[in-house]
């Protein structure tokens, strides 16, 4: 049996997961990576998307908004902004977080005029946000 290692996922309003992994992909704003037991110790930020988890008894998947992963040798932790079971994650949840997303851009327009940097960044959390709606299957309104 392939290594393991402790795996928790926990938002402000709950605890996720809390189990073994053998492998843990992640959503990090630098780019996807995957964690298996032994990983080098890290601290990545999170962008919106998909966070699989694989472990003895199968592979389950959680949609986070952001947040932060932190990597020891003997496990990984992360805490999400937001974060929901693939299974729980509906069309009228994905419309609320791409609003959410659309205001944080709008607002970072209006309040940081030719300040390219906190306009950019909204902008890549709306397109990660919608990027990860189309990649579990739910379409963005207006689109």
């Amino acid at each position: 049996m392939a290594d393991t290692m402790q795996f928790d996922l926990v938002s402000p309003e709950r605890r996720l997961a809390s189990v073994q992994a053998t492998e843990v992909q992640i959503p990090g704003a630098d780019g996807d990576m995957t964690v298996m037991a032994g990983h080098a110790p890290t601290i990545t930020t999170l962008r919106p998307g998909v966070l699989r988890v694989a472990g003895p008894s199968g592979t389950d998947e959680y949609v986070v908004s952001g947040g932060f992963a932190e990597i020891t040798g003997e496990g990984v932790s992360v805490l999400a902004e937001e974060s929901l079971h693939r299974d729980e994650m509906n069309q009228s949840i994905y419309d609320r977080m791409l609003d959410q997303a659309r205001d944080a851009h709008a607002k970072a327009q209006e309040t940081f005029k030719n300040e390219p940097g906190p306009v950019d960044d909204a902008a890549k959390l709306l397109s990660d946000m919608v990027a990860m709606g189309g990649h579990i299957g739910l379409t963005p309104k207006g689109f």
